[in-house]
């Protein structure tokens, strides 16, 4: 009976710490800092001379938008090339249909014709992508946050422009490892940056770590918030707590 009485006693105290320590993470705030939810490197997929940069550093753009241009003086030219060679070979299709139907020209003649177009089409249709490759558009809606070239410069491999996303936001929040198992992916978090921007913005516990880092003996969890009016900045400290 006595060692029934302890075991139960051992199971309550057991479920009380536990239970303590969710009302604790419930209630206490963790130091976190805000970042965007996507920096992108904006770069070119072809080589060639910059000849226009359509934005400045501070500019909110939209996705598709231009951002930048090389030249392309040559591929132009290729282009109205390419569209000449086909509206001549559509006339050339259009005369021969009278000749064909007057036998005064072979199936084997027409054929090709018909495969000479065809393939100007397709020339036609690979100059026009070409073409659209010297124009450099925004993959995210963001903010430009460095211009890294300008007019005249080359584009190799090197970015041009640096974009960041603040709609949503992630906010990384260190959390010490005795809270481990205490925050759930899924559960709401109240977050406070510092003032001046203030307030209290509620999100959603997206990722937890499941590694604790042994020299601080923290793990990290992200929270996103949405932020459509852009009102938080990145790089902002705060305070978040979680809310089972």
């Amino acid at each position: 009976m006595l060692k029934r009485v302890a075991l139960f006693c051992t199971v309550m105290v057991g479920f009380s710490l536990f239970a303590a320590s969710l009302v604790m993470a419930a209630t206490e705030d963790f130091e976190g800092l805000v970042y965007p939810s996507e920096v992108v490197k904006v770069s070119s997929q072809i080589s060639g001379i910059l000849e226009e940069v359509a934005v400045e550093r501070g500019d909110l753009v939209k996705k598709g938008q231009v951002l930048a241009r090389l030249k392309s003086g040559l591929e132009k030219a290729a282009l109205e090339l390419a569209r000449a060679n086909v509206e001549f070979l559509k006339r050339k299709m259009e005369r021969n249909v009278e000749l064909a139907k007057k036998k005064l020209i072979s199936a084997h003649e027409n054929d090709e014709l018909v495969t000479e177009y065809r393939k100007a089409e397709l020339q036609l249709d690979e100059v026009q992508e070409k073409l659209k490759l010297r124009t450099i558009l925004s993959t995210i809606d963001g903010v430009v946050t460095e211009r890294l070239m300008a007019p005249g410069d080359y584009v190799g491999e090197t970015p041009i422009l640096k974009l960041a996303s603040l709609n949503p936001l992630k906010v990384e929040v260190i959390v010490p490892a005795k809270r481990f198992g205490s925050v759930k992916r899924g559960m709401k978090a109240e977050v406070r940056p510092e003032l001046p921007v203030g307030g209290v913005y509620v999100g959603k516990v997206t990722i937890v770590d499941k590694v604790v880092d042994a020299a601080s003996s923290t793990y990290i969890v992200r929270v996103d918030i949405a932020n459509p009016e852009l009102k938080v900045p990145s790089g902002l400290k705060c305070r978040v707590r979680f809310i089972k």
